[in-house]
């Protein structure tokens, strides 16, 4: 599983935000995609649905697949980064705290980080003055840091 050293975390728990949203959205739990959501609360960062199915392997791929698919519908999941045709997920920000991804060009690896409140400040203040600059509003922003890690950089 690849994925950073610290998850990111909220309050009240991710669990009490997944059980409020599904149950907004009209969504079952089944078993199989609370099987889904504990393995993504467990991930340190984004992850694929090969991984998952690697975690998960009482939960048939059809029903590993469908269930993500379901998840990211409701808006529990999202669908946040795709390399070389790869897709990787995590549960939405608004339930695990906002967050950016440093992304390994090399070897795939999505590592989940916090930037501080003042560069992340920074960061907001950048992203609403080009939006205002195109007559856009902005409601929110996502960062992925490319680059390569150090696994890959070591000989």
């Amino acid at each position: 599983m690849t994925g950073g050293s610290t998850a990111p975390t909220a309050d009240p728990a991710p669990g009490e935000h997944v059980l409020r949203r599904a149950a907004d959205a009209g969504l079952r739990l089944t078993r199989a995609r609370r099987a889904v959501v504990a393995a993504l609360e467990a991930c340190t960062g984004p992850t694929t649905a090969a991984d998952l199915a690697e975690r998960l392997t009482d939960v048939p791929i059809s029903s590993l697949y469908r269930s993500l698919a379901v998840l990211v519908d409701a808006g529990v999941v999202a669908r946040v980064h795709e390399t070389e045709g790869t897709a990787r997920f995590e549960l939405a920000e608004d339930i695990t705290g906002h967050h950016h991804h440093l992304v390994c060009r090399s070897c795939g690896t999505v590592i989940d980080v916090r930037p501080t409140s003042s560069a992340d400040d920074t960061i907001a203040g950048i992203v609403e003055a080009e939006a205002a600059r195109h007559g856009f509003t902005a409601t929110g922003h996502h960062v992925d840091i490319e680059g390569v890690c150090a696994a890959c950089r070591t000989p």
